[in-house]
């Protein structure tokens, strides 16, 4: 049985309750990445000061780079995947969360604003987080930052981008990591786990709000089977870098994302896992009502740069 949720989650549902909005699986693609973003200043506590903080054209899409603030020199650098599905979110809805883990770790954050399913699916994300990592190491002079300490990060849709570019790195087809931090995230497309059926109603991310995202982004079976889509799937983990791996109770993804954590120790990876029983899907982008989230977000930082300042 799962742990009770924290109050400030029940808090969190009420408030959502309230306001009425329709799920998001009940819109058009379009509307829900409207209504998502329009949620997304009431959940979010106000974020730490930084330094200076600037959009970028990328390979093709929108970068945002985030710098820490009084930082001078070539700092390392974080290139991070925000979740949303593959469907929705983008840079001003996890804008919130960079600024934070770039206080925190004291690291520049690479925000990447990949392609989007339905008008592109699968693989296009995946080719986005690889060619945000590649700009990194290719234009990192410009960016101020250090070309030899990368990490890759994403919380959700964008935790799984993260994982796939980690495979990549250790692969030697993306430069080398130094840190992954995958937060909540989704590695088996096919919702085999116990956790895909246990939430079919009443939180944020439920059954059926998965399979919306999931018959966007990667509708045909066939894709399921590509470790890209379903990092959990790759051959082997082994060699990828050091890693974060938050999981929470509440939510489709727990079982996956546990999975994928034992499977890193397993096979050599160093990896720190945290379970926060008593959380749900989404909770460290609702930093204005779940308190205990500040602490996580924390944890995330504090790994990531114990790995990328080494």
């Amino acid at each position: 049985m799962a742990s009770p949720l924290h109050p400030d989650c029940i808090t969190l549902l009420e408030l959502a309750r309230r306001a009425g909005r329709p799920r998001i699986e009940t819109l058009d693609p379009v509307a829900g990445r409207a209504q998502y973003l329009a949620g997304r200043a009431a959940l979010q506590a106000e974020a730490p000061p930084i330094g200076p903080v600037r959009d970028i054209d990328g390979p093709g899409f929108k970068l945002r780079l985030y710098h820490p603030a009084g930082a001078a020199g070539a700092l390392p650098c974080l290139v991070f995947a925000h979740g949303g599905g593959w469907v929705i979110g983008d840079l001003d809805s996890h804008d919130n969360l960079a600024r934070t883990l770039c206080h925190h770790a004291r690291v520049a954050v690479l925000a990447v604003d990949y392609r989007l399913a339905p008008e592109h699916p699968f693989p296009a994300a995946v080719d986005d987080m690889a060619a945000a990592v590649r700009f990194a190491h290719d234009n990192a002079a410009a960016l101020g930052i250090d070309a030899t300490r990368l990490a890759v990060g994403g919380d959700s849709a964008g935790g799984n981008l993260a994982a796939v570019a980690a495979i990549m790195a250790r692969d030697g087809t993306l430069p080398a990591l130094r840190h992954q931090s995958l937060l909540y995230p989704c590695t088996e497309m096919a919702a085999s786990f116990p956790s895909c059926s246990r939430f079919p109603e009443g939180l944020p991310l439920i059954t059926s709000t998965m399979q919306y995202f999931r018959a966007h982004y990667a509708p045909d079976p066939a894709m399921w089977e590509d470790w890209r889509a379903s990092p959990l799937r790759a051959a082997s983990l082994a060699g990828t870098a050091p890693a974060f791996v938050l999981t929470v109770g509440h939510d489709p993804l727990c079982d996956e994302g546990q999975a994928y954590a034992q499977r890193l120790d397993r096979e050599g990876v160093r990896v720190s896992h945290l379970h926060a029983a008593d959380l749900l899907h989404g909770a460290l982008t609702m930093t204005a009502i779940i308190r205990p989230v500040h602490d996580v977000i924390a944890m995330a930082a504090a790994a990531l740069a114990r790995d990328i300042h080494a």
